[in-house]
């Protein structure tokens, strides 16, 4: 699932070449992921802006009759496809498939894909994006100006959910997921296992420095780049996500991988566990 560095990155790339631009059609191929309102209605609108929420994108419309945001979660394996100049027809080659497009007015235009195989994109056409119910529970956004270390002593205390489940719980923190979890609690020197309400003042304040200039480093390593593009740079810059078995870049021990509930997390035992191994 992309995260919002990378979403930010894709309202930055539509805001530069659809904004002020008019939906002609809104194509919904698997009727499933509509999951409010009609999204076809949105043909007409004039797009005024595009933003992000968590890890959601927001495009603001324009229009007498049809919904004022188009909000697309993207689930686990969702991504958007540019097209400079749209293909005739609905049909797509390559392994993803063609969930909805939209055609804007001056011929160009996006498809919104999944190549998973529950195909969990889902898009929301509503008034406000406070309609939409996972916007709405969203929690403070680290990347956010007004995102204070006291948001962070706030979520861990009296917590004991472990660190990496509670940095992805989107009501707990807005934007991060498996990928910025791993590298943020590198960055912080924390494990992933312990429990949030265990933090001392010194480890919160490692915290908080970590999930600010984690996602907004990376945001800014990702202003430019196209859609097609984002997910290999993304993979490029991980310090420990996906990394196992390489060496760690700041202290050369081995990175691991342990899994829990569900997930795998990856880090390095020197930096983040006090040299021992995960069971």
């Amino acid at each position: 699932m992309p995260e919002s560095p990378e979403v930010q990155a894709l309202a930055d790339f539509l805001s530069a070449r659809a904004v002020g631009r008019r939906i002609v059609a809104l194509d919904v191929l698997l009727p499933k992921i509509v999951k409010a309102g009609s999204p076809a209605a949105a043909a007409g609108g004039l797009i005024d802006a595009v933003g992000r929420r968590g890890k959601m994108l927001d495009v603001a419309l324009s229009s007498g009759a049809g919904p004022a945001h188009l909000v697309v979660h993207w689930g686990h394996d969702g991504w958007l496809l540019w097209h400079d100049v749209v293909p005739e027809g609905t049909r797509r080659s390559g392994e993803a498939t063609l969930l909805a497009r939209v055609r804007l007015d001056d011929g160009s235009g996006f498809d919104l894909t999944d190549d998973g195989p529950w195909k969990a994109l889902t898009l929301f056409a509503v008034a406000d994006p406070s309609d939409v119910p996972a916007v709405a529970a969203l929690g403070p956004d680290p990347t956010a100006s007004g995102f204070a270390r006291s948001d962070v002593a706030t979520a861990v205390a009296g917590r004991r959910k472990q660190l990496k489940a509670l940095l992805q719980d989107q009501k707990v923190f807005a934007g991060i997921g498996n990928a910025y979890s791993d590298e943020i609690l590198h960055a912080a020197r924390l494990s992933p296992v312990m429990h949030a309400s265990t933090l001392d003042d010194a480890q919160i304040d490692r915290l908080f420095d970590a999930s600010r200039s984690v996602l907004i480093d990376a945001a800014a390593a990702r202003r430019g780049s196209r859609p097609e593009a984002l997910k290999d740079d993304k993979r490029a810059d991980m310090r420990v996500h996906r990394r196992p078995g390489e060496a760690c870049l700041i202290c050369g021990d081995t990175i691991r991988e342990i899994t829990f509930s569900g997930a795998a997390a990856h880090y390095c035992p020197t930096c983040q566990t006090g040299g021992q191994p995960l069971p």
